[in-house]
């Protein structure tokens, strides 16, 4: 699994003046016009666009109202979670995550800022990330802008993590279509087999990616003579935070 935590600020020249902080629709369209922005920029690369997340705007605009209240820019405040934890909390689940932090008198300030600073240019025009959640926060004139970024993946069920498995072996020439029943409880243990269970051979493994078979597996069944195998998902053992991931066991015979 790759996975990226980049910290980034633009510290801005923005004057800080005295005044409440304000959540309102203003805000929300100050966020709108940020995305909007941000989609022009990755489209005259050529990028696709990013699609808005409800989960990483609620970490993002969590994150610009505590901005505002330390009238500083930081990724993180003394007894603050760090950003995979925050957009964890709200519900978010990613293979990877990065954050931009401005302070700029306007939407259209905040994206030229981050535009003209390479790792916040970065951000915006990683072709591997596909969603978006803005926060912002209006303070005496001056906004304060966080963009959560994050390359976001299906959530697959076990039938379906099953399935992409079989489809993959079927390919190698194996007939995946035993039984999941002893896979399953494979999948579910640390060491051993089930009671019972004898395969010729049986690989278990954890992934995000369902798109292709792991490395070990592949090498297994290509140098092997396996022509049957059973195949069982079940809840990934350790895993930690929002990272997608997967665990699987392949019987092999």
């Amino acid at each position: 699994m790759k996975s990226r935590y980049r910290w980034l600020a633009w510290s801005g020249c923005a004057l800080l003046l005295a005044g409440a902080i304000h959540v309102c629709a203003q805000s929300a369209s100050d966020a709108r016009k940020i995305f909007d922005l941000t989609n022009q920029d990755r489209h005259e690369q050529g990028l696709p666009a990013l699609h808005w997340n409800d989960a990483l705007a609620a970490a993002a605009q969590a994150h610009a109202e505590r901005m505002a209240q330390e009238g500083t820019l930081s990724h993180q405040y003394p007894g603050e979670a760090p950003l995979m934890q925050r957009a964890s909390q709200t519900g978010a689940h990613f293979e990877a995550i990065a954050e931009n932090v401005a302070m700029a008198p306007d939407p259209e300030g905040a994206e030229q800022a981050w535009m003209h600073s390479t790792p916040h240019r970065t951000n915006i025009l990683d072709p591997k990330m596909n969603a978006l959640g803005i926060g912002v926060v209006e303070r005496g004139g001056s906004l304060y802008a966080v963009e959560d970024f994050a390359e976001v993946s299906q959530t697959l069920t076990t039938q379906q993590v099953e399935q992409s498995v079989q489809s993959m072996l079927r390919g190698m020439g194996i007939d995946p279509s035993l039984a999941a029943t002893q896979a399953e409880q494979a999948c579910a243990m640390l060491h051993g087999f089930p009671q019972g269970v004898i395969p010729r051979l049986m690989v278990r493994f954890q992934s995000p990616d369902m798109q292709q078979l792991q490395a070990q597996l592949r090498q297994q069944v290509h140098a092997g003579t396996y022509t049957k195998a059973a195949v069982g998902a079940c809840a990934p053992i350790g895993a930690q935070g929002a990272f997608t991931m997967y665990r699987v066991a392949v019987l092999l015979y």
